[in-house]
């Protein structure tokens, strides 16, 4: 894994820099999988080899305690929503994963046995998803953990799935549920009640729409993955594509679990709004030609314009948050 700014590096203040070549031995040349380019991680870069007929597709997401993840949280289960987000932004492209670079810092607080749980979580994650990692950095860091994840997938030449792309008559479908992340945070910080922990379990392990790679590929002309909420992603495909975007919230899918929560709310209107700005749904919005496929659920349509318009029990709703910022 490369070089960092400082020669020695040190993953952990309180050892030798030399223990970090052989904590990345251990803990981290067995997800590369074997793979040639990997060099078993012994160098400072990789080679991704040429698939000819397909373009390489890269994208990179990066986690912060405390912001992304609770204090506190295990680090498996850090490593693994790294590797679903990272993996949700491919599916949205229809790419096909296939290798990923990690950078990440550890604390001080994150000695030998918070460091080998994370990176077995990491490794259960790329093995059940078919990943390999290819390279990457580890650093020390006085802040609270922050790992990056450089994710590599295949998508058939010029067949990458674009935010820009939707038309006007298009119309605008999502995923699988949605409001179940936001809730889910909302359940880990004990705020809602969670039976059973299913919303916490939507929120700390999101499953990458991967499933969706060859209905996106021959039937989406636009798509973006839900992660900072639907009114907002859908938002950064309306303003990629040049097109106005109507939400209908009162179309959201919602799980059992969403559904049995709206039903408990005081103002429904204000309940949709929560759910559809929350993020962590990590779906996938699309727009298509015409009626989509199933897995589906049709929320709202494209005319020309500009800028989303949401609308909720026959009104046009004005709102003041529409997702997570990072800024």
């Amino acid at each position: 894994m490369g070089r960092s700014t400082r020669s020695p590096k040190m993953p952990d203040a309180r050892q030798p820099a030399a223990d970090e070549f052989s904590e990345i031995e251990r803990l981290f040349r067995p997800l590369t999988g074997g793979v040639a380019g990997a060099f078993d991680l012994l160098d400072d870069a990789a080679v991704v080899p040429q698939r000819p007929g397909f373009d390489l597709v890269v994208t990179k997401d990066a986690i912060v305690g405390g912001v992304h993840f609770p204090e506190g949280e295990r680090p498996d289960l850090i490593a693994r929503k790294l590797v679903r987000v990272n993996l949700s932004d491919l599916a949205a492209k229809a790419a096909e994963p296939f290798g990923c670079f990690l950078a990440v810092a550890w604390p001080k607080a994150f000695g030998p046995t918070e460091r080998e749980t994370f990176a077995a979580g990491l490794a259960q994650d790329l093995r059940t998803f078919g990943v390999a990692l290819l390279g990457g950095d580890t650093v020390s860091t006085p802040g609270p953990l922050t790992a990056s994840l450089t994710a590599l997938g295949w998508v058939a030449e010029g067949a990458m799935v674009r935010r820009a792309g939707a038309e006007p008559g298009n119309l605008v479908a999502v995923s699988g549920t949605i409001g179940d992340g936001g809730l889910g945070l909302a359940a880990v910080r004990g705020e809602i009640q969670d039976a059973g922990g299913w919303l916490a379990d939507r929120y700390r392990l999101p499953t990458p729409r991967l499933d969706l790679r060859d209905i996106l590929q021959r039937h989406a002309t636009a798509a973006a993955d839900v992660s900072d909420g639907l009114v907002a992603d859908a938002g950064h495909v309306a303003r990629a594509s040049g097109v106005r975007l109507s939400l209908n919230l009162d179309r959201l899918p919602l799980s059992l679990a969403g559904s049995s929560w709206l039903a408990g709310q005081a103002d429904r209107v204000l309940g949709l709004i929560r759910l559809a700005t929350g993020g962590d749904d990590y779906e996938v919005v699309a727009t298509f030609a015409q009626t989509p496929p199933r897995g589906f659920t049709v929320i709202g349509e494209i005319s020309a314009g500009e800028g989303v318009e949401v609308r909720a029990a026959g009104r046009v709703l004005t709102l003041s948050d529409r997702g997570w910022s990072h800024v």
